[in-house]
């Protein structure tokens, strides 16, 4: 999907008045039509939780949310959330917001599994505990979270061109 220019050079400035956001995650969310929602976040305080990471086991296969998992691809697991909820982690000094595009974490304790790419933009490298603020939402759609031109959406023949 191509956006207008102006719809998303507004898409951008949403976004990154919320806070710095990896370019990838931006321009992945700009080429898919993604908006953050409008009003208040339904969180309304930081949590502190545990988040681990997952991804070559996975690589290929749709999450459960339909996107295909690749290492480039930016987002998060949750048990509840829906999919396409943007979650802003914080971990030690490295900021990101990512979409939730999959179930889990389905280990004792851990409330978030980042994807690799998501867990390279934070500095994760296994188990950590990071600041967790829901933020908005965004439209789940098979290409959520892949960078432009990344082999998700060219596999998926999505336009990620912005």
């Amino acid at each position: 999907m191509v956006i207008e220019r102006s719809k998303k050079s507004a898409l951008l400035a949403a976004m990154l008045t919320a806070t710095a956001l990896c370019a990838s995650t931006v321009d992945a969310l700009a080429s898919t039509g993604g908006s953050v929602a409008s009003g208040e976040p339904s969180a309304t305080a930081s949590t502190r939780s545990v988040a681990t990471w997952f991804g070559p086991g996975f690589y290929g296969r749709q999450t459960a949310c339909g996107q295909t998992l690749t290492p480039e691809v930016i987002g998060v697991a949750h048990r509840t959330l829906p999919c396409g909820s943007l979650v802003k982690l914080t971990y030690r000094g490295h900021t990101l917001i990512a979409p939730v595009i999959d179930r889990g974490p389905y280990r004792h304790g851990v409330t978030w599994d980042l994807t690799a790419g998501a867990a390279q933009a934070l500095g994760v490298t296994g188990t950590a505990r990071v600041h967790a603020l829901l933020v908005g939402e965004v439209p789940n759609t098979p290409l959520l979270g892949s960078p432009p031109g990344s082999p998700a959406s060219a596999a998926t023949g999505g336009n990620a061109a912005g």
